[in-house]
Formats: structure tokens, C-alpha cells, sequence
């Protein structure tokens, strides 16, 4: 009889412990506000889980706005284990490898749909498990937008730009980039940049127009030139330990969901920027410089050099590519 009981309670106890199995919890860290194309993308991928998997599987939980991570720590974080996701700026990666430098060359890209087309082929894949060897796992790219620069000054011409402190990412190519047009780079986290502005700590920046609106630095800048000299998209990246140790069918079913998210949020980054961009000049705050050709292509030309500076250590071939995507076959 106790022989029964004991074998009963066993039963219990692995019956009890299958049925009552920690869910897998995943902290969602990012640096922007919920209304930009990021931010949107994390609380889609949070609802999209708990539809799909339910909360006895798997929690995701975000925080934007660097409330536990900046910038600055969020791949240490990574790596800790103190978060599971989080989605920098590709140039955040240049450290891990040289290769996604490619993405912070001035001018490469015409416009988002070249970025769009480049990251969709076999180089651009590629490139999502480059820094496997380094613990990271690239799980797909989302899109925040092209880059307009600001200043309390206007910005027609290269030399504009000149003796002036912009705030820059980590990015040792973002570096060249203003020195080039001999201005003072000055590399700062995003959770700063405001502050620093309002200040005078620096005098411009460069970013989306997504970002310039939910984070108000239309506010303490006068002028905004729209120059899409650059681009800032995430990679969405996963401690790789972390996310191949998850059970097969919660890993599917999650990679499932980002592939979605991807797409919803590429979509919605154009849509998000053009509509910040109107906000902006309906706000008067700061007024929005629009380039002739001729004057794009004197900013072109002064941060030229910059790609054979890096030409080395990213690959002439991985540039070409790039370049390639601006031609639609």
C-alpha cells in the first residue's frame, strides 16, 4: 500500500511538474519610443506570441526607451543573459565584425528599397550569421529608415557642415563620415542626444525622421536637411546559446512570427517616417532643407573617400553587392 502511494506520489510530482513547466520568459530590450518602427515591431511580435504560443509557453516582455539597457550595454547585456532580444542599429556591430560596416557607408544606397533588396539576397543573409562564432544570432532586419541630417544652422553644402559637433552611433565608419566633411563626430548614446542638443553640448545629428519626431529633436534643432545619405536598420539578434537550446517547436513558431514581424515592420517604416516628416513641418519647429542635385552630389563627392578607407576590411565584393541592389533587373 505505502509502495503504491509512493509510485502515486512520483506520478504526481512529474505529472505536476509537466503540466506546471516554466514558460520560457523573453525580455525584449530596445533604445526608441513604442510609436517608431521598432518600437512598433517589439509589441507586435509580443502580441503575435501570445496569440500564438500563450503565456504557459512563452512571455515576451518589452522595454523601449533604454529602460534597462542603453545603447551602450545592450549587447553586453546580450551576452549576460540579462536580456534575450534586442534589435540595435547595425552600426552597433562593427565591433563582432567588420562586414556590416557595409550598411554605414555614406551614399551607397538610393533609397529603403535597395536596402530592402540587398538584405534579401544570399550576401545579405549571410551577413545574419556572421557573428555566430561571437555568441550572436542575427534572426532578420528591420527597418527603421534613411538618415537626414540637422543642425541649428543650414546645411546646403558640405562645408556647411565644417567645425560643427555632431552626435554620432559607435561606428568607426559614422566617424570618417564626419570627419570627411570636417566636422567633430562626437559618439554618444541615443538616450543622451536630446539633452545634448538642448544644451549645446553638440550642434546636430543625424537620423530618421521617425526618431527626430518620438524623440523631439525637431524641437532643439532649426533646420533639418533631407540628404538619405545613409540608412539606420536593426538586426534583430538573439544570444545563440539562448535560442538554439529552445525546444524546436517554440524556436519555429518564433522564427515563424519575426519573418511576419519583419515584413509588417518594413512596411509600416516608410509610412511611419513620412508621416513623422509632415508632423515636423506642420510644427514649425524646424524647417526642412530639400537639396537641389547638384548640391547631393558635392555631399556625395566630400564623403566618397570614406569607402576606401573601409573598402579592406568590409570587401569589395560585399560593397558591390550593395551597390548592386541599387538596379532593379
Amino acid at each position: 500500500m505505502r509502495l503504491l502511494a509512493s509510485a502515486l506520489a512520483v506520478v504526481g510530482i512529474l505529472v505536476s511538474g509537466t503540466a506546471f513547466a516554466k514558460p520560457v520568459t523573453i525580455k525584449f530590450s530596445h533604445v526608441v519610443a513604442d510609436n517608431t518602427p521598432k518600437g512598433q515591431g517589439a509589441l507586435m511580435f509580443k502580441k503575435l506570441v501570445k496569440e500564438r504560443l500563450g503565456d504557459d509557453k512563452v512571455i515576451v516582455e518589452v522595454y523601449p526607451n533604454s529602460q534597462l539597457f542603453g545603447d551602450a550595454k545592450e549587447m553586453e547585456a546580450l551576452a549576460l543573459g540579462d536580456v534575450q532580444l534586442i534589435a540595435p542599429s547595425l552600426s552597433k556591430f562593427d565591433k563582432y565584425t567588420k562586414q556590416l560596416q557595409v550598411f554605414d557607408l555614406p551614399f551607397l544606397f538610393d533609397d529603403i528599397a535597395a536596402v530592402d533588396r540587398f538584405q534579401a539576397s544570399p550576401e545579405g543573409k549571410k551577413l545574419l550569421k556572421s557573428m555566430e562564432k561571437k555568441g550572436f544570432i542575427g534572426l532578420g532586419y528591420w527597418h527603421n529608415g534613411m538618415k537626414q541630417l540637422s543642425a541649428n544652422k543650414p546645411l546646403h553644402k558640405p562645408q556647411d557642415a565644417a567645425g560643427l559637433k555632431f552626435r554620432i552611433q559607435a561606428s568607426d565608419v559614422l566617424l570618417e563620415q564626419f570627419k570627411a566633411l570636417n566636422a567633430n563626430p562626437q559618439k554618444m548614446a541615443f538616450a543622451e542626444v536630446y539633452q545634448a542638443l538642448q544644451t549645446g553640448a553638440i550642434d546636430g545629428q543625424e537620423n530618421t525622421w521617425s526618431n527626430m519626431y518620438s524623440q523631439k529633436f525637431y524641437e532643439v534643432q532649426k533646420y533639418i536637411t533631407e540628404s538619405n545619405h545613409g540608412v539606420i536598420d536593426y538586426m534583430v539578434v538573439a544570444n545563440s546559446d539562448f535560442w538554439n537550446e529552445l525546444p524546436t517547436g517554440v524556436r519555429t513558431e518564433l522564427e515563424k512570427i519575426l519573418d511576419e514581424v519583419t515584413v509588417e515592420v518594413n512596411k509600416i517604416a516608410e509610412e511611419l517616417n513620412q508621416r513623422d516628416k509632415k508632423r515636423i513641418a506642420e510644427s514649425g519647429s524646424s524647417e526642412i532643407i530639400t537639396l537641389a542635385k547638384d548640391e547631393v552630389a558635392q555631399w556625395r563627392n566630400a564623403m566618397e573617400p570614406v569607402w576606401k578607407t573601409f573598402e579592406k576590411d568590409i570587401g569589395a565584393d560585399l560593397i558591390k553587392a550593395a551597390q548592386t541592389s541599387n538596379s532593379v533587373n
